[in-house]
Order: C-alpha cells, then sequence, then structure tokens
C-alpha cells in the first residue's frame, strides 16, 4: 500500500512528559508508562500495512523504538505548526498519528485501510479524523498531504477535533470518522485504556501500578513493574 504512516512522539524524560500522570505517580514511574504507551504504539505501526513509517521525535528515540522507522526531528512551533511540518515529508497519501493511544489497534483503521487500498478515483474519502473522547483527535490521515489543513488550528483545546474536521470539511474534502479513543492523560485515563488492551504491556503496567505490587530491580532509570516489553 502506498501510505506512510506517522508518529509523533517524544522522548519520554522523567519530569518532561505525562506529568498529569503525576501524582499519584512519581515522575519516573509516569515517564516509564509513557514509554511503554510508545513502544506499543510503534510495534502496532509495523504491523500496519505501509510503503513508509516514519518516527517525528523530539529527543533521541533508542534503538528499539527507531526499529524500521524512518526517523526525522518534530519542527518548531506550537503542535499545529508541527504536524503541518510532516505533511512535507510525503508525498502520498498520509496517516499522522499520535502516542498517547496505546489501545491502537489494526480492527480501528480498517475503514481507512480498505478506503485507501483502492485504486483512485474509487476511494470515498479524501481524509480521515480519530476523534477523541477529550474533544482532541488522535488519528488524522490526508490523501493529500497539506500543511495548510492543519496549520492554524489550535491545539489541546476541548474544541480540537471539531476544528480540526471543520477545516477539512471547508476545504472541500470528504472526511471519514475512525472510532473514538480516549487518551491517556490522566491515571484514570490509564486505568480505562488499560481495560481495553487487557493482556497488553500496557495494561500489565498499569495494572501493576494500581495494585502496587513489589517488583525486583530492572534497567537503570526504568522502575521494573514498567517496564516495557518490546
Amino acid at each position: 500500500m502506498n501510505l506512510t504512516i506517522a508518529v509523533i512522539a517524544k522522548e519520554c524524560i522523567p519530569g518532561t512528559v505525562k506529568t498529569r500522570l503525576t501524582p499519584p505517580l512519581t515522575p519516573e514511574r509516569a515517564a516509564a508508562l509513557a514509554q511503554t504507551s510508545l513502544s506499543q504504539t510503534l510495534d502496532t505501526v509495523r504491523s500496519l500495512p505501509a510503503g513508509r513509517r516514519l518516527l517525528v521525535f523530539e529527543g533521541t528515540p533508542d534503538s528499539r523504538d527507531a526499529d524500521g522507522f524512518e526517523v526525522f526531528a518534530q519542527s518548531a512551533g506550537g503542535l499545529d505548526e508541527r504536524l503541518a511540518a510532516i505533511c512535507s515529508l510525503v508525498t502520498g497519501p498520509l496517516l499522522i498519528l499520535g502516542m498517547d493511544t496505546p489501545q491502537l489497534c489494526r480492527d480501528q483503521l480498517i475503514p481507512l485501510l480498505e478506503d485507501w487500498s483502492t485504486p483512485a478515483p474509487i476511494p470515498r474519502h479524501d481524509a480521515w479524523l480519530g476523534p477523541a473522547s477529550d474533544g482532541g483527535f488522535w488519528a488524522l490521515g490526508l490523501r493529500q498531504p497539506d500543511g495548510g489543513l492543519v496549520r492554524g488550528v489550535e491545539m489541546s483545546t476541548p474544541q480540537t477535533g471539531a476544528e480540526q474536521f471543520a477545516r477539512l470539511a471547508d476545504a472541500g474534502l470528504d472526511v471519514g470518522l475512525l472510532p473514538v479513543l480516549r487518551d491517556v492523560d490522566h491515571f484514570a485515563d490509564a486505568l480505562a485504556v488499560a481495560r481495553t488492551c487487557s493482556g497488553t504491556p500496557f495494561a500489565r503496567a498499569v495494572d501493576r501500578l494500581a495494585t502496587g505490587l513489589p517488583a525486583p530491580k530492572g534497567p537503570v532509570g526504568v522502575p521494573s513493574d514498567v517496564a516495557p516489553t518490546r
């Protein structure tokens, strides 16, 4: 499939990532859980049919996360500018995903994958949007990437998803909707998301954190009870 999937993410450094998980988590455990979420998301993307896979990263990804991805540094500016810049990296259909929905699975993307696997001009939708339950969005797909379709949309508000949808529709695009997913921002979100992806590394990590079970010492800087399984 001539599809590029880009994951926009950041290095999981304590105190700089998932700070709203603290409390109840320590900054170290919040960062480790974020790393588990990121690694699980990247594993899912590796399993999806795509011509290219991009990791658009703030910081330095470890070699395991970078495996199978072309790595690009995030551009400067707000999130809208950084998302818009990803559009300039590709010429064909593009799907942008974040690192906040570890429950992501292939089934949730089947409508887009089936639609865009059909040769042009048959595909039904010009764009796809995956709404988040907090009003944002977790996925943005553009058959013809154009940063102008994202730039200027106010991010991280309860209206972001609606504003992005309106921007696409106002440009004359036929927009398909993917399932609504819940971002992991607070620990209550982590608990709810873990229930939807039981048995995964993320769900096991959340379960251990919630029950407070002790664990043997793990890799330096990563609490072993939330150390990501690769």
